[in-house]
């Protein structure tokens, strides 16, 4: 069951993605090139990049320990363009993705 709670901008989504899987929130879609042209929505390609919303424990280890993640949450992530699950939670669009399947932090 997903509850939410007010942020600055958004609302957050209490879900927590289990192991080495990291919960992320996409940028928005580019709805003018840079030539001022508006696109439709058919025409919007999806950005393989946003934010970091939750992580899960770690990759489990042979050794029984977890692995740490190499992103935390607030981190705005460049990831596969077709990694992972599409979530709508709360009206929210979200994408659960491997931690292995992000490929940079943009600072």
């Amino acid at each position: 069951m997903a509850t939410k709670t007010k942020s600055k901008s958004k609302t957050t989504t209490k879900v927590k993605p289990l192991n080495e899987h990291v919960l992320v929130r996409p940028a928005e879609a580019e709805e003018k090139t840079r030539g001022g042209i508006i696109l439709p929505d058919t025409a919007q390609e999806k950005p393989a990049q946003g934010t970091v919303v939750a992580l899960g424990e770690g990759k489990l280890l042979d050794d029984g320990s977890r692995a740490a993640f190499q992103v935390k949450v607030g981190d705005v992530v460049i990831y596969s363009k077709y990694a992972g699950h599409e979530l709508t939670i709360d009206g929210e669009e979200f994408k659960v993705i491997q931690e292995s399947d992000v490929y940079a932090i943009i600072d």
